[in-house]
């Protein structure tokens, strides 16, 4: 009974996911901007839980110099601004499919406006002609709904990977395993470190895939 609500929700949105994928698009749009009716409706700036997932997942990124990251749901910016410290030569692409959570982004990530940029995009439609060194979905795989449009959302995601570039995922344990298979089944994606924090009430998976063209062949 305790999961009955997150199931529902989940149901939720593969329902939505049986429209096409604009249709999809557009319902999601006016579901999260009604959600981002208040500031941060998801307490992603004050909540410790979150701030420890923050601080996880960054530590599992390789220590390495990124040029371009992009960062998928970036909602109000709040692990945008993390980056943007963690990574200060690099240049960084938010993209939310709400633009009241972009507008508040745009406030909290004024420091580093000038190497920062926030974008409106649906995953599952996005397009870009940028290779990424670093790209960043966390909480997000669940929204996009059945299994085709995970797959392809999960191929927009590698599709934008520099060669050599590093993909972290971050999803609930053990829903990650069904949200990151299509990219485990990718052949051209190598996982190179996967830790479940299993220690809280809400157990979470960073996994983190580096892209390697050669191995597809």
């Amino acid at each position: 009974m305790a999961r009955l609500p997150e199931l529902m929700h989940r149901a939720f949105f593969r329902t939505i996911s049986l429209l096409s994928p604009r249709g999809q698009g557009g319902v999601l749009r006016r579901y999260f901007d009604w959600w981002h009716r208040s500031p941060d409706p998801w307490h992603l700036g004050t909540d410790g839980y979150e701030r420890h997932k923050y601080e996880a997942t960054l530590g599992q990124v390789p220590a390495r110099p990124y040029r371009r990251i992009l960062e998928v749901g970036c909602s109000e910016g709040v692990f945008t601004g993390l980056l943007a410290a963690a990574h200060p030569g690099a240049r960084i692409m938010g993209i939310d499919i709400s633009h009241r959570a972009l507008r508040r982004a745009r406030d909290r990530t004024r420091e580093s406006a000038a190497r920062t940029a926030l974008v409106q995009a649906d995953l599952v439609t996005f397009a870009t002609g940028r290779a990424f060194d670093l790209v960043f979905c966390a909480e997000t795989l669940y929204y996009v709904g059945r299994p085709d449009r995970l797959r392809r959302a999960s191929e927009r995601l590698t599709g934008v990977l520099a060669p050599g570039g590093v993909l972290v995922l971050v999803h609930p344990w053990p829903e990650a395993e069904r949200l990151h298979r299509f990219v485990e089944e990718d052949r051209a994606m190598s996982r190179i470190a996967h830790h479940v924090h299993d220690t809280s009430p809400r157990p979470f998976s960073v996994a983190v895939y580096q892209h390697e063209p050669g191995r597809a062949a």
